[in-house]
């Protein structure tokens, strides 16, 4: 069963709110993101890689959230630090207006732990910055909203060295 916060129910002219984690880590000095690819079954953006996260319910705190749909989707909780990119999509499958913000965070478990469902993801990987262009970028353009903050996460994890999470 669909439940309010999927990216296919009908929200006719509503705005949605979404939250993305940019999940990274450092392996052997570099440092990587996490993504998954949604499943080809998906009727908005199918087999697209993409930041995880979700949609936010009703009167839902967005960290709390996110937290939430990291754990429904990966069986993974994170610690969630600070906000660093806002942007606004259209979503023509739900005809709605949502309003997407991504935080920096960190898986607490070791990544092997991640379990996915296919209903949702058909696969997931680690992505240095030079390997942004085989991801999102490829299939939705380096001027989509997601490219653009998954490029200024990386720049702000370069400049920044370690950022703290909570």
């Amino acid at each position: 069963m669909k439940v309010s916060h999927d990216s296919e129910t009908p929200a006719e002219g509503q705005q949605v709110f979404t939250a993305c984690a940019f999940i990274w880590r450092e392996r052997g000095g570099e440092k990587q993101v996490f993504m998954a690819k949604r499943a080809d079954t998906k009727k908005f953006m199918p087999g697209i890689w993409e930041l995880p996260g979700g949609h936010i319910d009703y009167a839902e705190d967005m960290v709390d959230g996110l937290k939430r749909e990291i754990r429904e989707e990966f069986s993974m909780s994170v610690t969630v630090g600070e906000p660093f990119a806002v942007f606004t999509y259209l979503n023509q499958v739900k005809q709605s207006h949502s309003i997407e913000v991504v935080y920096f965070a960190q898986f607490i478990e070791d990544d092997i732990s991640i379990r996915i469902d296919p209903e949702d993801h058909s696969a997931y990987a680690w992505f240095s910055q030079d390997q942004l262009y085989q991801t999102h970028t490829a299939t939705k353009g380096s001027d989509n909203p997601e490219a653009r903050a998954t490029a200024r996460g990386f720049e702000l994890l370069l400049q920044n060295g370690v950022l703290r999470t909570k």
